[in-house]
């Protein structure tokens, strides 16, 4: 199936982290998802190891989003919308 525009999900730990950042960071990751992520899924880099089959895309100097894709439902599921250096 070849999928033109992919639909977003939020997992609920994206969604508590999405409330607590800042309306200009929350404003950015709209965009990254509507303009970047759901038109070209494989943009972001790929991740290794315990996370093989996972996308990464800056949001901030610390933030990043991580999603991955299900192509066969022309989805992505963004798993993490914080920081991954433990704060």
């Amino acid at each position: 199936m070849s999928c033109q525009h992919y639909q977003i999900e939020l997992t609920k730990q994206a969604q508590k982290d999405i409330a607590k950042l800042t309306p200009k960071l929350r404003n950015k990751l709209k965009d990254i998802l509507r303009h970047k992520i759901a038109l070209s899924p494989q943009s972001g880099k790929a991740l290794i190891s315990a996370l093989k089959g996972y996308y990464s895309v800056r949001l901030s100097f610390q933030d990043r989003i991580v999603y991955r894709v299900e192509n066969h439902r022309c989805v992505i599921i963004v798993v993490r919308a914080k920081t991954h250096y433990g704060q």
